[in-house]
């Protein structure tokens, strides 16, 4: 009978521990594109994926193409638009002038546009391509493009997701994770600046909002829009059982959730590296870490909030704009 070799026995057992060891430390090679150049976020996430050494969190990912084009009918866009392309190709990546260019040099896809009117059109080239999507925040500039994307992705069978970087905060992650049991009501704030062509909490007000979906989970009903003492934005919403969450327009960021066993602190911004390791590990296994559902029903939130305003301050259920959003994106 004949044995293996000392070195045969070695090999075998090199070969084991490899497929044991984490994605981190095994580095997957894993070339992400960009497209859009007009938001501080890509400077942050071509930062930390380029440098080097890389943090074990990104190891193998880095950002080798960008698609610079932004918006044309929003200043800040124009203006970003040049100096940010730059400082992205010093980070070592190269720019390409199309879509389609972009898709041929990648392997995952960063759609960073700021403007959210033409993600669903930047989208669509990127799942016929068959690449993993992160879009990020506004998802879409209407609720109905933010359901056809969803649609779209899932027809192709291609996974996305969009999310604000507050939604990784570690004590919020904390909360949703259970850390004072069922949240019976929250509260958040954030900055909601408006821009003229979005929803007035889809520019700059997700972030506070999505802060509050973190904690409170699905299962918001209603929403009745107002204003604080101060003149800025209020929302409150009604979950199931009569539980109760409110976002509110203020300067920073923050906020406080009341559970079961206790209360905490939550909404609290901590950069963008804790949004950008989900977004690596969403690349590597292809798991979504935030549902279509949810980003949907965060978006019929903010919706209804604008809904609410035109009535008024009136109550309006999440239930009917999101009937009238489904039968125009599906008809």
């Amino acid at each position: 009978m004949a044995y293996p070799s000392a070195m045969n026995r070695l090999a075998t057992f090199l070969a084991l521990l490899l497929l044991c060891l984490p994605h981190e430390a095994s580095a997957q090679q894993i070339r992400a594109g960009i497209i859009g150049l007009d938001t501080s976020h890509v400077l942050a996430f071509s930062k930390t994926l380029n440098e080097t050494p890389q943090k074990p969190e990104v190891m193998g990912c880095r950002v080798v193409a960008a698609y610079p084009k932004g918006s044309a009918d929003i200043e800040s866009s124009v203006k970003r638009v040049p100096e940010y392309t730059e400082k992205v190709k010093a980070a070592g990546v190269e720019i390409v002038p199309s879509i389609d260019a972009l898709l041929d040099k990648v392997d995952v896809v960063f759609i960073e546009t700021n403007d959210g009117r033409p993600h669903l059109e930047q989208l669509l080239p990127c799942l016929a391509a068959h690449k993993p999507v992160y879009i990020d925040k506004p998802i879409a500039g209407t609720l109905v493009d933010a359901i056809k994307i969803f649609d779209a992705a899932k027809q192709a069978n291609v996974p996305i997701f969009s999310s604000s970087s507050l939604r990784f905060g570690k004590s919020t992650q904390a909360v949703r994770a259970g850390s004072i049991g069922k949240v019976a009501s929250a509260e958040t704030f954030s900055p909601a600046s408006l821009e003229k062509t979005h929803p007035d909490l889809f520019w700059y007000g997700i972030h506070g909002v999505e802060s509050l979906f973190t904690v409170m989970g699905t299962g918001c009903q209603s929403v009745k829009r107002g204003t604080t003492p101060e003149g800025m934005i209020e929302v409150i919403g009604t979950w199931s059982g009569d539980r109760k969450g409110t976002f509110r327009e203020n300067k920073g960021y923050g906020g406080k959730a009341t559970g079961e066993k206790g209360e905490a602190e939550v909404g609290k911004y901590e950069g963008y590296d804790p949004l950008l390791y989900s977004i690596v590990q969403f690349f590597r296994n292809g798991i979504a870490p935030v549902s279509p559902e949810e980003t949907l029903e965060i978006y019929a939130f903010m919706e209804a909030a604008d809904e609410s305003k035109r009535r008024g301050g009136a109550e309006v259920t999440l239930k009917e704009v999101m009937d009238k959003a489904l039968l125009v994106a599906r008809q």
